[in-house]
């Protein structure tokens, strides 16, 4: 249980099974999208987009965070 809460929710969920062939890991179980109707496939688009400028927003906060640190342990020269 130790190993496991390591690993994300999700990963967990899915008994572990986060890491694909390229040793990434996954965050996303893909659907079986001939189960949805046209709406239901216009609303998970539309949260697969909210959820990927969510995280580009949080990329760039990181990003700025460690630039300023860079910046303010960089060396006079």
């Amino acid at each position: 249980m130790a190993e496991e809460d390591d690993l994300p929710r999700d990963a967990r969920r899915a008994g572990g099974r986060a890491a694909t062939r390229a040793g990434q890991r996954r965050w996303l179980e893909p659907l079986t999208l001939d189960l949805l109707g046209l709406e239901e496939l216009e609303a998970y688009v539309a949260e697969l987009k909210a959820e990927i400028a969510r995280t580009e927003a949080e990329m760039a906060r990181k990003s700025s965070h460690k630039n300023a640190a860079e910046a303010f342990f960089r060396k006079p020269g």
